[in-house]
Protein backbone atom coordinates (compact mmCIF):
# COMPACT_ATOMS: atom_id res chain seq x y z
CA UNK A 1 0.00 0.00 0.00
CA UNK A 2 0.96 3.62 -0.17
CA UNK A 3 2.98 5.19 2.64
CA UNK A 4 2.16 8.18 4.83
CA UNK A 5 3.56 10.56 2.22
CA UNK A 6 0.33 9.96 0.33
CA UNK A 7 -1.29 12.41 2.74
CA UNK A 8 0.76 15.36 1.55
CA UNK A 9 -0.88 17.79 -0.85
CA UNK A 10 -0.18 18.00 -4.56
CA UNK A 11 -0.15 20.96 -6.84
CA UNK A 12 -3.70 22.06 -7.49
CA UNK A 13 -4.86 22.08 -11.07
CA UNK A 14 -7.51 24.72 -11.56
CA UNK A 15 -7.48 25.08 -15.32
CA UNK A 16 -10.55 25.83 -17.36
CA UNK A 17 -12.95 22.93 -17.54
CA UNK A 18 -12.68 21.13 -20.84
CA UNK A 19 -15.96 20.48 -22.56
CA UNK A 20 -17.29 19.08 -25.80
CA UNK A 21 -14.97 17.39 -28.22
CA UNK A 22 -11.83 18.46 -26.38
CA UNK A 23 -13.23 16.90 -23.21
CA UNK A 24 -13.98 13.65 -25.02
CA UNK A 25 -10.47 13.47 -26.47
CA UNK A 26 -9.07 14.19 -23.02
CA UNK A 27 -11.09 11.39 -21.41
CA UNK A 28 -9.95 8.87 -24.01
CA UNK A 29 -6.36 9.94 -23.36
CA UNK A 30 -6.88 9.49 -19.60
CA UNK A 31 -8.21 5.96 -19.98
CA UNK A 32 -5.40 5.09 -22.38
CA UNK A 33 -2.83 6.49 -19.93
CA UNK A 34 -4.28 4.53 -17.03
CA UNK A 35 -4.42 1.36 -19.10
CA UNK A 36 -0.73 1.76 -19.87
CA UNK A 37 0.06 2.42 -16.21
CA UNK A 38 -1.75 -0.75 -15.14
CA UNK A 39 -0.04 -2.97 -17.71
CA UNK A 40 3.44 -1.47 -17.40
CA UNK A 41 3.73 -1.19 -13.61
CA UNK A 42 2.68 -3.19 -10.59
CA UNK A 43 3.49 -0.22 -8.34
CA UNK A 44 0.26 0.72 -6.61
CA UNK A 45 1.59 4.20 -5.78
CA UNK A 46 2.18 5.04 -9.41
CA UNK A 47 -1.27 4.00 -10.61
CA UNK A 48 -3.14 5.68 -7.75
CA UNK A 49 -1.15 8.88 -8.24
CA UNK A 50 -2.14 8.92 -11.90
CA UNK A 51 -5.81 8.48 -10.94
CA UNK A 52 -5.44 11.23 -8.35
CA UNK A 53 -4.04 13.65 -10.89
CA UNK A 54 -6.87 12.98 -13.34
CA UNK A 55 -9.53 13.54 -10.72
CA UNK A 56 -7.86 16.87 -9.95
CA UNK A 57 -7.61 17.77 -13.63
CA UNK A 58 -11.15 16.96 -14.71
CA UNK A 59 -13.38 17.24 -11.65
CA UNK A 60 -11.73 19.94 -9.48
CA UNK A 61 -12.90 18.91 -5.99
CA UNK A 62 -11.84 20.92 -2.95
CA UNK A 63 -10.54 17.67 -1.50
CA UNK A 64 -10.78 14.05 -2.46
CA UNK A 65 -9.95 10.80 -0.76
CA UNK A 66 -9.60 7.11 -1.35
CA UNK A 67 -10.92 5.09 1.58
CA UNK A 68 -10.17 1.37 1.77
CA UNK A 69 -12.13 -1.35 3.55
CA UNK A 70 -10.58 -3.07 6.54
CA UNK A 71 -12.42 -6.40 6.19
CA UNK A 72 -11.55 -7.58 9.70
CA UNK A 73 -12.78 -4.50 11.57
CA UNK A 74 -15.46 -3.67 8.99
CA UNK A 75 -14.24 -0.10 8.80
CA UNK A 76 -13.06 2.36 6.18
CA UNK A 77 -9.70 4.08 6.57
CA UNK A 78 -8.13 6.87 4.50
CA UNK A 79 -5.48 5.42 2.21
CA UNK A 80 -5.14 8.67 0.25
CA UNK A 81 -6.42 12.11 1.19
CA UNK A 82 -5.67 15.20 -0.86
CA UNK A 83 -6.55 18.76 0.08
CA UNK A 84 -6.57 21.17 3.00
CA UNK A 85 -5.91 19.49 6.37
CA UNK A 86 -6.01 16.08 4.66
CA UNK A 87 -3.23 14.88 6.97
CA UNK A 88 -5.68 14.97 9.88
CA UNK A 89 -7.62 12.10 8.29
CA UNK A 90 -4.78 9.61 8.58
CA UNK A 91 -6.07 7.98 11.77
CA UNK A 92 -9.81 8.47 11.13
CA UNK A 93 -11.90 5.30 10.81
CA UNK A 94 -15.49 5.11 9.60
CA UNK A 95 -17.73 2.12 10.24
CA UNK A 96 -19.24 0.38 7.21
CA UNK A 97 -22.70 1.93 6.87
CA UNK A 98 -21.69 5.10 8.75
CA UNK A 99 -21.76 8.41 6.90
CA UNK A 100 -22.05 8.75 3.15
CA UNK A 101 -18.80 6.90 2.42
CA UNK A 102 -19.87 4.07 4.73
CA UNK A 103 -23.26 3.90 3.02
CA UNK A 104 -21.57 3.64 -0.40
CA UNK A 105 -19.29 0.85 0.84
CA UNK A 106 -22.27 -1.05 2.24
CA UNK A 107 -24.64 -0.56 -0.68
CA UNK A 108 -21.95 -0.55 -3.39
CA UNK A 109 -23.84 2.27 -5.12
CA UNK A 110 -22.58 5.65 -6.27
CA UNK A 111 -24.18 8.68 -4.67
CA UNK A 112 -24.37 12.42 -5.41
CA UNK A 113 -25.30 14.66 -2.49
CA UNK A 114 -25.61 18.30 -3.66
CA UNK A 115 -26.34 19.56 -0.14
CA UNK A 116 -25.11 17.48 2.80
CA UNK A 117 -27.21 19.50 5.26
CA UNK A 118 -30.27 17.83 3.73
CA UNK A 119 -28.90 14.28 3.96
CA UNK A 120 -29.22 12.38 7.23
CA UNK A 121 -26.35 10.06 6.25
CA UNK A 122 -23.79 12.87 6.48
CA UNK A 123 -21.12 12.22 9.14
CA UNK A 124 -20.24 15.67 10.51
CA UNK A 125 -17.44 14.48 12.83
CA UNK A 126 -14.98 14.31 9.92
CA UNK A 127 -15.52 18.02 9.25
CA UNK A 128 -14.94 18.72 12.93
CA UNK A 129 -11.58 16.98 12.74
CA UNK A 130 -10.43 18.59 9.47
CA UNK A 131 -11.94 22.06 10.20
CA UNK A 132 -13.49 21.95 6.73
CA UNK A 133 -16.95 22.87 5.50
CA UNK A 134 -18.40 20.11 3.39
CA UNK A 135 -21.22 21.35 1.18
CA UNK A 136 -21.51 18.54 -1.36
CA UNK A 137 -20.22 15.00 -1.77
CA UNK A 138 -19.85 12.66 -4.69
CA UNK A 139 -18.83 9.12 -3.76
CA UNK A 140 -18.41 5.97 -5.82
CA UNK A 141 -17.57 2.43 -4.71
CA UNK A 142 -14.27 0.84 -5.70
CA UNK A 143 -15.46 -2.65 -6.59
CA UNK A 144 -13.73 -5.78 -7.78
CA UNK A 145 -16.16 -8.45 -8.91
CA UNK A 146 -18.77 -8.74 -6.16
CA UNK A 147 -16.98 -7.10 -3.24
CA UNK A 148 -16.19 -3.53 -2.30
CA UNK A 149 -12.52 -2.64 -1.80
CA UNK A 150 -13.16 0.99 -0.89
CA UNK A 151 -14.71 4.32 -1.80
CA UNK A 152 -13.55 7.36 -3.77
CA UNK A 153 -15.08 10.48 -2.24
CA UNK A 154 -15.01 13.99 -3.71
CA UNK A 155 -15.84 17.03 -1.57
CA UNK A 156 -17.37 20.25 -2.93
CA UNK A 157 -17.26 19.57 -6.65
CA UNK A 158 -20.99 19.80 -7.41
CA UNK A 159 -21.63 23.09 -9.23
CA UNK A 160 -24.89 25.03 -9.32
CA UNK A 161 -25.68 23.08 -12.49
CA UNK A 162 -25.32 19.81 -10.62
CA UNK A 163 -22.91 16.98 -11.24
CA UNK A 164 -22.95 15.85 -14.86
CA UNK A 165 -23.64 12.24 -15.81
CA UNK A 166 -20.48 12.33 -17.90
CA UNK A 167 -18.43 13.34 -14.84
CA UNK A 168 -19.96 10.48 -12.84
CA UNK A 169 -19.18 8.02 -15.65
CA UNK A 170 -15.55 9.18 -15.71
CA UNK A 171 -15.28 8.93 -11.93
CA UNK A 172 -16.70 5.39 -11.99
CA UNK A 173 -14.21 4.45 -14.72
CA UNK A 174 -11.39 5.83 -12.55
CA UNK A 175 -12.73 3.80 -9.62
CA UNK A 176 -12.62 0.67 -11.79
CA UNK A 177 -8.96 1.36 -12.58
CA UNK A 178 -8.28 1.88 -8.87
CA UNK A 179 -9.93 -1.48 -8.11
CA UNK A 180 -7.76 -3.28 -10.66
CA UNK A 181 -4.64 -1.60 -9.29
CA UNK A 182 -5.54 -2.54 -5.71
CA UNK A 183 -6.31 -6.13 -6.64
CA UNK A 184 -3.06 -6.41 -8.62
CA UNK A 185 -1.13 -5.08 -5.63
CA UNK A 186 -2.80 -7.59 -3.33
CA UNK A 187 -1.94 -10.46 -5.66
CA UNK A 188 1.68 -9.33 -5.82
CA UNK A 189 1.77 -9.09 -2.02
CA UNK A 190 0.24 -12.55 -1.69
CA UNK A 191 2.75 -14.05 -4.12
CA UNK A 192 5.55 -12.36 -2.19
CA UNK A 193 4.22 -13.76 1.09
CA UNK A 194 4.07 -17.26 -0.40
CA UNK A 195 7.72 -17.08 -1.45
CA UNK A 196 8.91 -16.18 2.07
CA UNK A 197 6.40 -18.06 4.24
CA UNK A 198 6.36 -21.68 5.37
CA UNK A 199 3.06 -23.38 4.47
CA UNK A 200 2.81 -25.52 7.60
CA UNK A 201 3.55 -22.98 10.33
CA UNK A 202 3.01 -19.62 8.57
CA UNK A 203 6.40 -18.55 9.93
CA UNK A 204 9.05 -17.19 7.58
CA UNK A 205 11.02 -19.85 5.68
CA UNK A 206 14.75 -20.56 5.46
CA UNK A 207 15.09 -18.58 2.23
CA UNK A 208 13.86 -15.46 3.99
CA UNK A 209 16.15 -16.13 6.95
CA UNK A 210 19.16 -15.70 4.67
CA UNK A 211 17.85 -12.34 3.42
CA UNK A 212 16.91 -11.02 6.88
CA UNK A 213 20.21 -12.18 8.36
CA UNK A 214 22.20 -10.32 5.71
CA UNK A 215 20.11 -7.20 6.34
CA UNK A 216 20.54 -7.44 10.11
CA UNK A 217 24.32 -7.89 9.84
CA UNK A 218 24.54 -4.78 7.66
CA UNK A 219 22.32 -2.76 10.01
CA UNK A 220 24.09 -3.92 13.16
CA UNK A 221 27.52 -3.31 11.67
CA UNK A 222 26.54 0.19 10.60
CA UNK A 223 25.00 1.27 13.90
CA UNK A 224 27.06 -0.77 16.33
CA UNK A 225 24.22 -3.05 17.41
CA UNK A 226 24.40 -6.64 18.59
CA UNK A 227 21.88 -9.32 17.78
CA UNK A 228 21.40 -13.02 18.47
CA UNK A 229 20.13 -16.22 16.89
CA UNK A 230 18.26 -18.99 18.72
CA UNK A 231 18.04 -22.43 17.09
CA UNK A 232 15.32 -24.81 18.34
CA UNK A 233 15.13 -28.48 17.37
CA UNK A 234 12.32 -30.76 18.59
CA UNK A 235 13.63 -33.85 20.37
CA UNK A 236 12.53 -37.20 18.95
CA UNK A 237 9.99 -35.61 16.61
CA UNK A 238 10.18 -38.67 14.35
CA UNK A 239 8.52 -40.73 17.06
CA UNK A 240 5.50 -38.37 16.94
CA UNK A 241 5.12 -39.00 13.20
CA UNK A 242 5.63 -42.73 13.65
CA UNK A 243 3.09 -42.96 16.49
CA UNK A 244 0.37 -40.55 15.40
CA UNK A 245 0.99 -40.00 11.69
CA UNK A 246 2.30 -37.11 9.63
CA UNK A 247 -0.95 -35.11 9.82
CA UNK A 248 -0.66 -34.92 13.61
CA UNK A 249 3.04 -34.13 13.23
CA UNK A 250 2.22 -31.20 10.95
CA UNK A 251 -0.42 -29.93 13.41
CA UNK A 252 2.16 -30.11 16.19
CA UNK A 253 4.64 -28.05 14.14
CA UNK A 254 1.91 -25.47 13.46
CA UNK A 255 1.00 -25.21 17.18
CA UNK A 256 4.64 -24.82 18.21
CA UNK A 257 5.11 -22.23 15.46
CA UNK A 258 2.19 -20.23 16.90
CA UNK A 259 3.73 -20.34 20.38
CA UNK A 260 7.15 -19.28 19.07
CA UNK A 261 5.58 -16.34 17.23
CA UNK A 262 3.46 -15.34 20.23
CA UNK A 263 6.57 -15.15 22.40
CA UNK A 264 8.48 -12.87 20.02
CA UNK A 265 8.63 -9.10 20.19
CA UNK A 266 7.38 -7.05 17.24
CA UNK A 267 10.97 -6.50 16.08
CA UNK A 268 11.89 -10.21 16.22
CA UNK A 269 11.74 -12.67 13.33
CA UNK A 270 10.63 -16.31 13.65
CA UNK A 271 11.45 -18.93 10.99
CA UNK A 272 10.86 -22.58 10.31
CA UNK A 273 14.32 -23.58 9.22
CA UNK A 274 13.29 -27.00 7.92
CA UNK A 275 11.87 -30.24 9.28
CA UNK A 276 11.41 -29.79 13.01
CA UNK A 277 13.88 -26.88 13.39
CA UNK A 278 12.94 -23.30 14.22
CA UNK A 279 15.10 -20.17 14.29
CA UNK A 280 14.47 -16.87 16.06
CA UNK A 281 16.42 -13.75 15.12
CA UNK A 282 16.52 -11.25 17.99
CA UNK A 283 17.63 -7.77 16.84
CA UNK A 284 19.47 -5.57 19.34
CA UNK A 285 19.65 -8.45 21.81
CA UNK A 286 22.73 -9.54 23.75
CA UNK A 287 23.81 -13.15 24.02
CA UNK A 288 22.83 -13.30 27.70
CA UNK A 289 19.33 -12.00 26.96
CA UNK A 290 18.99 -14.41 24.04
CA UNK A 291 19.90 -17.28 26.35
CA UNK A 292 17.07 -16.09 28.59
CA UNK A 293 14.67 -16.22 25.64
CA UNK A 294 15.88 -19.72 24.72
CA UNK A 295 15.45 -20.94 28.30
CA UNK A 296 11.95 -19.48 28.51
CA UNK A 297 10.86 -21.16 25.26
CA UNK A 298 12.52 -24.42 26.29
CA UNK A 299 10.56 -24.41 29.54
CA UNK A 300 7.30 -23.39 27.85
CA UNK A 301 7.49 -26.05 25.14
CA UNK A 302 8.49 -28.69 27.70
CA UNK A 303 5.54 -27.94 30.01
CA UNK A 304 2.82 -27.60 27.37
CA UNK A 305 0.35 -30.37 26.54
CA UNK A 306 0.29 -30.22 22.74
CA UNK A 307 -2.75 -31.10 20.61
CA UNK A 308 -4.81 -31.67 23.75
CA UNK A 309 -7.95 -30.41 21.98
CA UNK A 310 -7.43 -33.14 19.35
CA UNK A 311 -7.31 -35.81 22.06
CA UNK A 312 -3.63 -36.58 21.43
CA UNK A 313 -1.87 -34.87 24.37
CA UNK A 314 1.73 -34.94 23.06
CA UNK A 315 4.65 -33.96 25.26
CA UNK A 316 7.69 -32.45 23.51
CA UNK A 317 11.12 -31.20 24.53
CA UNK A 318 13.58 -29.10 22.54
CA UNK A 319 17.32 -28.75 22.12
CA UNK A 320 18.29 -25.09 21.76
CA UNK A 321 21.44 -23.29 20.60
CA UNK A 322 22.36 -19.61 20.84
CA UNK A 323 24.96 -17.52 18.99
CA UNK A 324 25.44 -13.76 18.87
CA UNK A 325 26.76 -11.06 16.56
CA UNK A 326 29.48 -9.78 16.80
CA UNK A 327 30.77 -11.56 19.92
CA UNK A 328 30.64 -15.05 18.37
CA UNK A 329 30.79 -14.35 14.64
CA UNK A 330 30.62 -11.50 12.14
CA UNK A 331 29.50 -13.36 9.02
CA UNK A 332 26.18 -14.97 8.15
CA UNK A 333 27.64 -18.41 7.46
CA UNK A 334 29.69 -18.51 10.66
CA UNK A 335 26.81 -17.27 12.82
CA UNK A 336 24.43 -19.89 11.43
CA UNK A 337 27.09 -22.56 11.89
CA UNK A 338 27.77 -21.66 15.53
CA UNK A 339 24.08 -21.50 16.51
CA UNK A 340 23.46 -24.81 14.76
CA UNK A 341 26.56 -26.34 16.36
CA UNK A 342 25.43 -25.24 19.84
CA UNK A 343 22.02 -26.80 19.25
CA UNK A 344 23.59 -30.08 18.07
CA UNK A 345 25.82 -30.11 21.14
CA UNK A 346 22.62 -30.44 23.18
CA UNK A 347 21.06 -32.81 20.67
CA UNK A 348 24.00 -35.22 20.79
CA UNK A 349 24.48 -35.18 24.57
CA UNK A 350 21.70 -34.39 27.03
CA UNK A 351 18.85 -33.23 24.75
CA UNK A 352 16.12 -31.14 26.41
CA UNK A 353 18.44 -28.21 27.23
CA UNK A 354 20.07 -24.98 25.98
CA UNK A 355 23.65 -24.37 24.83
CA UNK A 356 25.46 -21.20 23.78
CA UNK A 357 28.30 -20.88 21.28
CA UNK A 358 31.71 -20.92 22.98
CA UNK A 359 30.05 -21.64 26.34
CA UNK A 360 28.64 -25.15 26.03
CA UNK A 361 25.46 -26.54 27.62
CA UNK A 362 23.97 -24.06 30.08
CA UNK A 363 22.63 -24.95 33.52
CA UNK A 364 18.84 -24.71 33.47
CA UNK A 365 17.29 -22.32 35.96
Amino acid sequence: MTDTNSFTGIERRRGTTVRGEHREVGEVAVLHELGKALTSSLQLDQVLRTIMEKIEEFLHPDTWSLLLVDPIKQELYFELAIGKNAHTLKDVRIKIGQGIAGWVAESQQAVIVPDVSCDTRFFAQVDEKTKMETRSIVAVPVRFRDHCLGVIELINCVSTEGFHDRDLALLEALADFAAIALENARHVQKIHELTITDDCTSLYNARHLNFILETEIYRSQRYGYEFSLVFLDLDRFKSVNDTYGHLVGSKLLAEIGNVVRANCRLIDFAFRYGGDEFVILLPQTSKDNACGVARRLHKLIRSTRWLATDGVDVRVTVSAGVAAYPSDAKTKAQLLHLADEAMYLVKNTTRDSVAAANQGVLPLV
